[in-house]
């Protein structure tokens, strides 16, 4: 009984040693902190007919790249929450919208549309992965994107 109280003490401590000197930066995904260079050519957004098929089944699916394809510089800014950098290698949200990952991941749907929606109300790419680090994308409403 002494060793399973002793190791859960230890165990314990370890954990809270390891809050105190964790970075919580180190726990946001991969973005890049200022927009592409003048000269950087950024692998295009799907668009038109790429926007058919077995992955865009549904008018949000459309629509959320319609949107991507609008703010590039803003979504080239922003981290992706369902963690796609670790799994898939993804260097920021726009990564997402480069193939068919946004229209079958709602959290990638949801932050590009809310990315849109904030662009046009005139905040800036640092305010909006502000709110995207709140998880502010959360209250998107998908099914309610359709209307292209």
């Amino acid at each position: 009984m002494k060793r399973i109280l002793l190791g859960m003490a230890l165990g314990l401590a370890t954990i809270a040693s390891y809050a105190q000197w964790s970075n919580p930066a180190d726990d946001i995904p991969a973005y890049h902190t200022a927009p592409p260079a003048k000269t950087e050519q950024l692998p295009p957004v799907l668009s038109g007919s790429q926007l058919e098929g077995e992955y865009f089944r549904y008018p949000w699916q459309k629509q959320v790249y319609v949107e991507a394809a609008q703010v590039q510089g803003v979504i080239y800014q922003l981290p992706c929450y369902c963690r796609c950098d670790k799994a898939l290698g993804h260097t920021s949200l726009h990564s997402c919208f480069e193939g068919t990952h946004g229209a079958v991941c709602s959290t990638c749907a949801k932050e590009g549309a809310y990315a849109y929606k904030m662009t046009k109300l005139g905040k800036t790419p640092k305010e909006i992965r502000d709110g995207v680090e709140r998880k502010e994308f959360e209250s998107i409403d998908l099914d309610q994107l359709g209307g292209m």
